[in-house]
């Protein structure tokens, strides 16, 4: 398969049954994106694909033919992290960090079509992931706070 991650284009062999997932953690080396429920219920795995926020824990490796995927090491680049990333390591929203990369992701998504969300569509924007240790207070701080940074560079 050949894909485009990050905006360089990889290729590689692939089995019909390896998930995206599995093809950016064990063959391209982006151990970013987490499996946890391998089913689409947590969000750990949460990768933009063509613009579009997906489970990649759900999304065969062949379906990513030819496509553009974007995972958490491609929103950072030579200036540092994303406002999103480093809005998460202002307000305590990285806790044991393992939901953290859906998170991001997730919320990078919403703030792409959304560039000032209320509360409730914060909220409804992050439902698709879990946080196992609670840090849902701080995570929708870190994207109200990515919001305001956004609002003031704008001005």
């Amino acid at each position: 398969m050949r894909v485009v991650v990050n905006g360089r284009e990889l290729e590689t062999d692939v089995a019909p049954h390896h998930t995206l997932l599995d093809v950016l953690r064990d063959r391209f080396g982006l151990t970013g994106s987490k499996e946890c429920c391998a089913e689409g219920e947590c969000g750990a795995c949460t990768v933009l694909m063509d613009g579009h926020a997906v489970n990649s824990c759900l999304v065969l490796a062949v379906e990513a033919e030819g496509h553009a995927v974007t995972t958490i090491e491609g929103l950072s680049d030579v200036d540092g992290l994303s406002p999103i990333q480093d809005a998460f390591l202002a307000t305590g929203g990285v806790q044991c960090g393992f939901c953290i990369p859906g998170m991001v992701m997730s919320a990078h998504y919403l703030l792409e079509h959304n560039s000032a969300p209320t509360t409730t569509e914060i909220r409804e924007g992050l439902s698709g992931n879990l946080c196992r240790c609670g840090g849902y207070n701080q995570i929708c701080a870190a994207v109200a706070r990515a919001v305001r940074g956004a609002t003031r560079a704008r001005e």
